[in-house]
């Protein structure tokens, strides 16, 4: 009987903040995206070359990569030329093709929505313009690379809103395109909107529903590099692109999962999440996603919050961090522990290192915290000075740096991984 009273005051919880942060009506209901690549009725009935093409649908990526490694150039050619819907979409298709393939169905598309994408230069991995249109771009030489990275974004992404004007560093393409700079040579990054993001802070945003689309189509989207010869990639998932990444851990391929911003992952904790790459979690003082409970019931909220030391990810440090879409702003410690991940040269927790690196955390939550550039937050969302953000703010937390990155002002980790407790300002 207890036990249900607290899942019924959960629930009200979880109702409420959806509520209270602007409402159902807010977030208009979504219908995901899935199924095949647009014109794969044209080329399920293509016979040429051969015995005919593989099934965009059923074909896994190895099976693709395998039919386009036995092709001729020419062949190639003229697929792309023919298809360049398909080809341009097809998880496994060599990332050359597809960038020619997805050239031209720019070029072909006459929604203003799209204009930008069609820029030359840009190098477009994946376009699909049904509904609100699904997009990913790669920043970086992908072929070249030892090191590859996927951002996942949340709420309000989609093909029509990828070039949108926010801060540099708050929307997929700022993200992905701030990474690898600061990751530098050697190192590649996509920004991939591949699935139905919610819109606002509906009913969607509060289930699982579009993640576990998502999720489907994210590990497909990874399984599709791999069989292009690519390395693994690290995963960074934001806000709602956690619940997604949650959803889609145990069958990922990838070197590492980040999340920040995240208002939980559908698991208890990091072996719920049956995954073997590293977890890695950040939250800064005063990203408004602290509001969030974190409960599951009904099919509502999604669960554990990933910083919780309870859930057993590595805390990235982000106290210079800011606001919902800050982690990625040039300069704060989050994006320099999110580069050494991307460049594969942290160590915590590997030979010689120790467990963790405690660092006091003495930023207190603002009053006010301000609605994010990225569109994904209510206009304004209430912080109570004694609630949970400044409670865990003012508390001395576990976060993981890796070696040589500076977590504050004239503060470095050293080899062991450790900084003393209060050698922070």
């Amino acid at each position: 009987m207890r036990r249900y009273a607290r899942a019924l005051v959960a629930f009200a919880l979880a109702a409420g903040t959806v509520a209270g942060t602007a409402g159902w009506v807010s977030g208009d209901a979504q219908q995901a995206l899935t199924g095949p690549p647009p014109g794969s009725a044209q080329w399920r009935a293509d016979r040429t070359p051969g015995g005919g093409l593989p099934d965009p649908e059923r074909a896994t990526p190895g099976e693709v990569a395998r039919f386009f490694a036995g092709l001729s150039a020419a062949e190639q050619r003229r697929l792309v030329a023919r298809h360049p819907s398909v080809v341009g979409n097809l998880d496994g298709a060599p990332l050359e093709l597809r960038y020619r393939a997805n050239a031209l169905a720019l070029a072909a598309e006459d929604d203003p929505r799209y204009r930008s994408l069609a820029a030359p230069g840009r190098r477009i991995l994946a376009f699909d313009p049904r509904g609100r249109g699904q997009v990913a771009e790669v920043f970086g030489d992908l072929r070249t690379a030892h090191r590859v990275s996927v951002v996942v974004p949340g709420s309000d992404n989609d093909a029509g809103t990828f070039d949108r004007k926010v801060a540099d560093h708050g929307a997929p393409v700022g993200m992905a395109r701030t990474l690898q700079a600061e990751a530098g040579p050697g190192t590649a990054v996509v920004a991939w909107v591949g699935y139905t993001t919610p819109v606002g802070v509906g009913i969607d945003a509060a289930t699982g529903r579009l993640a576990q689309a998502g999720a489907d189509r994210l590990t497909r989207f990874t399984e599709g590099l791999t069989a292009d010869g690519l390395p693994e990639p690290a995963v960074f998932c934001h806000s709602y692109g956690s619940v997604v990444c949650g959803l889609a851990a145990h069958r990922l391929a990838v070197t590492d999962l980040v999340v920040l911003g995240s208002p939980g992952m559908r698991a208890d904790d990091v072996a719920g999440l049956r995954t073997d790459a590293r977890v890695w979690a950040a939250k800064d003082p005063t990203d408004w996603i602290d509001n969030v409970p974190n409960v599951r019931f009904a099919g509502l909220g999604h669960g554990t919050d990933p910083t919780d030391p309870a859930f057993g990810a590595r805390r990235v440090p982000a106290d210079e961090a800011r606001g919902h879409a800050g982690y990625f702003a040039p300069g704060t410690d989050s994006l320099r522990t999110f580069v050494a991940i991307a460049r594969g040269t942290d160590a915590p927790g590997g030979a010689g290192a120790e467990a963790d690196a405690r660092v006091p955390a003495d930023v207190s939550a603002p009053t006010d915290v301000p609605a994010s550039a990225d569109g994904q937050t209510p206009e304004r969302v209430r912080a109570s000075a004694e609630g949970p953000a400044s409670e865990r703010a003012r508390a001395s937390e576990d976060v993981w740096a890796p070696e040589g990155v500076r977590v504050s002002e004239g503060v470095r980790v050293s080899a062991g991984g450790r900084v003393r407790e209060g050698a922070v300002r």
